[in-house]
């Protein structure tokens, strides 16, 4: 296994997966075993889970159609169908409703409740992911499955109060792409309190440099200012609110 060049002395087998980290984007043709699935799964549900309500589901993708109609709902992913195992990973507050429906009192979540199921899930998901990596597999989460949510309800029958939040790639890698570089940690570890807006665009301008050369290796001329300032000059996926609303979420 690749990994980042570290100084620390406390370098051990979970850093040491957590450095390497990188998205995969292609994979060997060959499956994830029921078990390895099972017992990342385990390893994902020990994540921290708010007053323990676990708010997350995983909806495992196997029959070959679904997930080549999931390539196209995802904006021409093929590796969602190419991968050795396709998720999707839910907040999920049906069995929370059905115990409420069952013992006749109320199901109030409003905003909170919705933050919660999808925190959980997230937390759940990244378990889930370093535990894949530390098996040896490659992983690549898939945002692209919120491109049309309406489409993945009606092909998966998502029930109402499962909040699809993003796709999940699992398989053998048959690449070795370098680990992208992050912002130093100083960029993000603020002591006290936070630093004033000079700071802030200083250590961007600093990472820009960095990540020039990465982007040049791969044939761009840009940098991750100029990527940041594209994606976020205009809304995008802006019927998600209406969708999660529509499945139960009370988002205000």
């Amino acid at each position: 296994m690749t990994t980042t060049p570290s100084a620390t002395p406390f370098a051990n087998p979970t850093i040491d997966t957590l450095l390497a980290h990188r998205s995969i984007r292609r994979f060997a043709d060959a499956p994830v075993p029921d078990e390895h699935v099972r017992l990342a799964v385990a390893a994902g549900q020990q994540a921290s889970t708010s007053s323990n309500v676990q708010a997350y589901s995983i909806l495992r993708v196997r029959e070959a159609a679904t997930r080549e109609r999931l390539v196209e709902l995802t904006g021409g992913q093929t590796k969602v169908a190419r991968c050795g195992a396709f998720f999707m990973v839910s907040g999920d507050t049906r069995r929370h409703r059905l115990l409420a429906a069952r013992a006749g009192v109320p199901h109030r979540t409003r905003l909170e409740g919705f933050l919660v199921a999808a925190i959980d899930a997230s937390l759940f998901a990244q378990n889930l992911c370093v535990a894949f990596e530390s098996l040896g597999y490659g992983i690549c989460y898939i945002g692209g499955l919120r491109n049309d949510l309406p489409g993945v309800r009606a092909l998966l029958n998502v029930p109402h109060g499962v909040y699809p939040l993003f796709g999940l790639c699992v398989g053998v890698p048959d690449e070795t792409p370098t680990p992208r570089p992050r912002l130093a940690p100083d960029a993000v570890l603020h002591e006290d309190r936070f630093p004033e807006d000079e700071a802030i665009l200083a250590d961007a301008d600093a990472y820009d440099e960095r990540m020039r050369a990465w982007y040049a290796e791969r044939g761009l001329e840009t940098t991750w200012s100029q990527r940041i300032e594209k994606q976020f000059s205009e809304a995008h996926r802006t019927e998600v609110a209406r969708f999660y609303a529509e499945q139960g979420a009370e988002l205000d």
